[in-house]
């Protein structure tokens, strides 16, 4: 329990200091924070070595496009029938 804990402290910290980053660094931070969380939540599951590489990549994926989105505004938004619409993202 002590583990996950320290690592969403380590995670808020890091986040903290996106403000003063371009673009491309927050990319890399949310890649980077998006497999952090995709290594925990594996461990915290007790995911054996494939699903701990596969939480990773897909936790590093996210993390990069909630970055870039982040950046342009821009939220997905689902239309109810398996597509969705881009749009501005509420204030």
């Amino acid at each position: 329990m002590r583990k996950p804990l320290l690592a969403a402290i380590a995670a808020a910290l890091i986040l903290a200091g996106c403000d003063a980053m371009t673009p491309e660094e927050r990319m890399v931070a949310g890649g980077l924070t998006g497999a952090a969380a995709g290594l925990l939540t594996a461990s915290v599951l007790n995911a054996d070595r494939n699903w701990t590489i596969i939480a990773a990549l897909g936790g590093a994926a996210a993390g990069a496009l909630v970055a870039r989105n982040a950046e342009t505004g821009q939220c997905a938004y689902s239309t109810g029938r398996g597509t969705y619409r881009v749009a501005r993202c509420p204030a």
